[in-house]
């Protein structure tokens, strides 16, 4: 079922789905693999989609940490409630990821330990991509990381512009295979 909505989704808006399935699990796995999950206050997550991302997230997670997701289709946003409304600390804003700032400061925060991205910053205006991570570093603390996934490396070089540390595992199963990035400051 979640998977047919994501193809839906995607013919709808290629530009800002970036796939045509939802991640595997192999790639949620190495998305969370860096996170020390031990010591996370506060979680941000772009582009959670139908939430592959999220539950393994949340299945790491300590109780009292923050986890923010940010999605910006109403669609995956409205599944996303239905899902995980009932939790407690998580919080499900249909929005996009250029206004991180606001949704941070709404829950009392300025920094933050982790932001997990799926968003397709290979098809997104570049204006988007550049204000996205601007505010990512910005708003990330010290020891944090800004974890995401690509299908190409197109989008190494913009990812070092911003963190001075970006590390690549290629994950290749996956449709399609791809590339996981994680950035720390």
């Amino acid at each position: 079922m979640e998977w047919l909505s994501f193809l839906k989704q995607y013919i709808q808006g290629p530009r800002w789905i970036g796939a045509i399935a939802p991640s595997s699990k192999y790639l949620a796995a190495k998305m969370v693999k860096d996170i020390a999950f031990d010591r996370a206050s506060c979680i941000v997550e772009y582009g959670p989609g139908t939430g592959v991302f999220t539950e393994m997230l949340l299945a790491n997670m300590q109780p009292g940490t923050v986890l923010i997701l940010i999605e910006n289709n109403a669609r995956f946003c409205q599944l996303l409630r239905k899902k995980y409304n009932h939790l407690p600390n998580v919080h499900i804003i249909h929005d996009s990821a250029v206004h991180v700032d606001l949704h941070i400061r709404q829950y009392g925060l300025n920094k933050v330990d982790y932001i997990v991205s799926g968003l397709p910053f290979a098809s997104l205006p570049a204006e988007v991509s550049l204000d996205i991570l601007t505010k990512s570093r910005q708003h990330l603390k010290q020891d944090g990381k800004f974890i995401t996934f690509q299908y190409t490396l197109l989008k190494r070089s913009l990812l070092k512009q911003f963190f001075g540390d970006v590390s690549m595992t290629r994950v290749y199963r996956n449709l399609p295979p791809a590339y996981v990035f994680s950035c720390g400051i």
